[in-house]
């Protein structure tokens, strides 16, 4: 009869552990996913959700907290410091400070132009200042807007900077 003691003493030092690794497992299945406002981009601007392609790296993971990527401030990253959000094809190139638009973009635009055909773009944009086969560079307010083309001569890719032409350094993925 004196084993009974025991036996139920080792039982409460065994449960113990069992029930702190379960307490840390269910905390870490409740811990929310970080949730954004609708992204909005104003082209016309040069902003999305008021961040200009020149917002501080810490500034974007503020306001936009549900990035799916980051790569650091001072990274060796062969674009350098970027805030991704994949799931909404938007990308932020802090080192370089501009913004890329991609054609699945999952977010609106105060002035649609993902998808227009080039002889559209005239009205809204005025003349590019550099003009190529596949793409266009508009001088803006804020510094330059880049529009690429697809095959059949619609816009499936945006990207602005505060840089002028000549200081913009894009990354080739």
């Amino acid at each position: 009869m004196t084993n009974q003691p025991k036996i139920k003493s080792m039982k409460q030092v065994l449960l113990l552990p069992v029930l702190l690794a379960l307490a840390f497992t269910t905390k870490a299945q409740l811990v929310a996913k970080s949730h954004c406002d609708v992204i909005t981009v104003d082209i016309l601007d040069g902003k999305v959700n008021g961040l200009k392609p020149n917002a501080r790296f810490d500034e974007i993971k503020e306001k936009l907290p549900c990035f799916t990527a980051a790569e650091p401030e001072g990274t060796t990253a062969k674009c350098g410091a970027s805030i991704s959000y994949k799931d909404k094809d938007i990308y932020f190139y802090t080192d370089r400070d501009y913004i890329q638009i991609n054609e699945k973009f999952q977010g609106k635009f105060t002035t649609p132009i993902l998808g227009l055909p080039r002889n559209k773009l005239f009205s809204t944009l005025g003349n590019p200042k550099i003009k190529d086969d596949t793409w266009e560079a508009f001088q803006m307010s804020y510094g330059i807007l880049v529009v690429r083309y697809n095959k059949a001569g619609k816009v499936y890719e945006v990207q602005f900077s505060t840089k002028s032409t000549d200081l913009l350094s894009l990354c080739d993925l």
